[in-house]
């Protein structure tokens, strides 16, 4: 009994040694790694500092600067901006000219300038990601790997998507730009194909997991493909292919505006142009619509992708 308690205590101390031994290796190459980390980002950061022509660290304490020309002299222009209201501050500069952007639709009945604008934005966004929705279906059950046997055909439709949002919106909107000219066309087609590729992607992720059962069971009374996907695939999917479509309108709302900024019109080329211009009021009346309207984009989509999705899908995901 004492020879073999010597040898089970021998036992325990050699493995609370090698335990300790692994530990300490493991808590030292986590130092190491952060250490590394920490020397490789403050190299970055020192030669982005000396890349920068205003030295970043130099300016820093100044960075918060632009915001004294934000602040408007009557903070009643920010409403009347917003909704094209005559300033009494006005004389004759585009700071103020507040009323020279009304779009009438009939008689004294306008529209104001900056909501066409985010109508325009909200148009593009909606009409790129149905765009999107609309081609990345097909392509999604094409490259699903429960759904369809050809190799090659998947792997030429994955290709494809991942050509497709390989590039930012931005760069595809600027090459169509050169080709289309300036202008919501270009931002719709960029936004459009990005949306195939990212829709494209979730939706033959979603189709690879369904209940094939159904589908099996069609193929044994001879249904062709098209007909196994309508009806077996389809209705099992579509809940899930419209809560992604409602989170794609929130993302492209804000590329939009992004986008609008380089040239594709809305909403993004009126920010950018008073922002570089100085026009406080116009600035804070044109974050304040934008802001308000992705929230209630937002709250409408999450509203709705509940009601598609069911509650009980969001308290399991919480």
């Amino acid at each position: 009994m004492t020879f073999a308690a010597t040898i089970r205590s021998d036992a325990v101390r050699q493995a609370a040694d090698a335990w300790r031994r692994q530990t300490s290796l493991r808590r030292f190459y986590t130092a190491l790694g952060i250490g590394s980390l920490l020397v490789a980002m403050c190299t970055a950061m020192w030669f982005a500092d000396e890349a920068n022509a205003g030295h970043f660290f130099d300016r820093l304490p100044h960075i918060l600067d632009f915001l004294s020309w934000l602040v408007p002299k009557d903070w009643n222009d920010v409403w009347r901006a917003l909704f094209d209201i005559a300033s009494p501050h006005d004389k004759g500069s585009p700071e103020f000219n507040f009323p020279l952007g009304r779009v009438y639709l009939w008689g004294g009945f306008y529209l104001p300038e900056y909501f066409e604008l985010m109508l325009t934005t909200l148009n593009v966004a909606l009409v790129s990601t149905f765009i999107g929705f609309v081609f990345a279906v097909p392509f999604s059950f094409i490259a699903a790997r429960n759904l369809t046997p050809s190799p090659v055909l998947r792997l030429v439709v994955k290709r494809f998507m991942e050509l497709l949002r390989a590039f930012p919106e931005i760069v595809i909107a600027g090459l169509f730009a050169a080709i289309l000219s300036t202008g919501p066309v270009a931002a719709i087609i960029a936004i459009g194909l990005h949306s195939i590729g990212a829709l494209g992607k979730l939706f033959y992720e979603i189709n690879e997991n369904i209940d094939m059962r159904a589908e099996e069971g069609l193929r044994a009374v001879g249904a062709n493909w098209f007909e196994r996907v309508r009806f077996a695939g389809l209705p099992q999917v579509l809940p899930n292919f419209m809560s992604y479509t409602l989170l794609r309108i929130e993302i492209n709302v804000r590329i939009s505006t992004i986008i609008g900024a380089v040239g594709g019109g809305g909403i993004g080329e009126e920010l950018k142009l008073s922002i570089s211009r100085g026009f406080g009021a116009k600035t804070l009346a044109l974050v304040l619509l934008l802001f308000t309207t992705v929230f209630l984009v937002d709250q409408f989509s999450a509203w709705l992708r509940r009601k598609l999705v069911g509650e009980q899908a969001f308290m399991m995901g919480a």
